[in-house]
């Protein structure tokens, strides 16, 4: 039982202080590389890839950019496939400090092998977890719904699919 305060000791000065943490800042730029996956909607059909994005702060809060996105589906009595993804994002981010959430919204495009080339636009939000002033460890949940045309964005929205993503993310 002695054991437990110094191990508690040991892991508050291992941990980040919020204050001492830059994070992001107006006129930063943000590169981000992630590991990601999709589901469906009900979580019935899943792929796995990574994603790449570059950010720009236009304040303190606001953040536009583009992710580009590539994904594996492999399957046991099918030929490997491919998608990529390609979208336009705007975030807000909420605060300075170790832990900054963020809310947003993305469009773009999805195309690939096995695949129909489609627009795709959805919500996203997440967690930056800053380890260092400018270095950061990005949890992210994007909810994308698929359209042809824009006479189709009314009625797809409830047959969207999750898409997420566990990166390493740096301001510079």
């Amino acid at each position: 039982m002695k054991t437990a305060p110094i191990a508690i000791a040991l892991l508050a000065t291992a941990l980040p202080a919020g204050s001492a943490l830059a994070a992001q800042q107006a006129g930063d730029k943000a590169f981000t590389i992630a590991g990601t996956g999709n589901s469906d909607k009900d979580f019935d059909s899943n792929s796995f890839g990574s994603t790449a994005e570059l950010g720009w702060f236009m304040s303190d809060s606001l953040e536009f950019g583009l992710r580009q996105g590539v994904n594996v589906l492999a399957l046991d009595d099918q030929d490997d496939a491919w998608s990529g993804a390609t979208r336009g994002f705007a975030d807000w981010n909420f605060g300075q400090g170790s832990i900054v959430p963020y809310l947003g919204a993305n469009i773009g495009g999805i195309y690939g092998e096995d695949v129909h080339d489609t627009g795709a636009a959805g919500l996203e939000g997440g967690l930056k977890f800053y380890v260092k002033d400018k270095t950061y460890i990005g949890l992210h949940v994007e909810y994308q719904f698929l359209f042809d045309d824009t006479d189709d964005i009314d009625n797809r929205f409830d047959d969207g699919a999750y898409f997420y993503s566990l990166g390493v993310g740096f301001n510079f």
